[in-house]
């Protein structure tokens, strides 16, 4: 994220107000919670994981071995399994 020159974007009578708390120094302005967005959503890494997670079940399930599964998505059988868990209770 680049840096905004409070002069370009604000009026002076904010500029003079925020002076009164803080001078000279870098102030981050959060977003408002209504335009924020979730974890991943922005660059589909949800998305990512949520396909993901899917084909590792539909590997349990077509009888893969966890080890297996494990070793081809580099993640630890504890996450398999969890995963697993996970998806298990989506299916219903």
């Amino acid at each position: 994220m680049g840096y905004l020159k409070a002069e370009q974007v604000l009026p002076q009578e904010i500029i003079e107000l925020i002076q009164q708390y803080v001078e000279g120094a870098n102030v981050y302005i959060p977003r408002r919670e209504d335009t924020k967005a979730g974890w991943g959503e922005k660059n589909s890494t949800r998305l990512k994981f949520r396909e993901r997670n899917r084909n590792i079940y539909e590997a349990y399930l077509a009888g893969c071995k966890v080890s297996e599964i494990s070793e081809s998505y580099y993640l630890s059988e504890k996450s398999i399994w969890r995963i697993v868990g996970e998806e298990k209770k989506k299916a219903g």
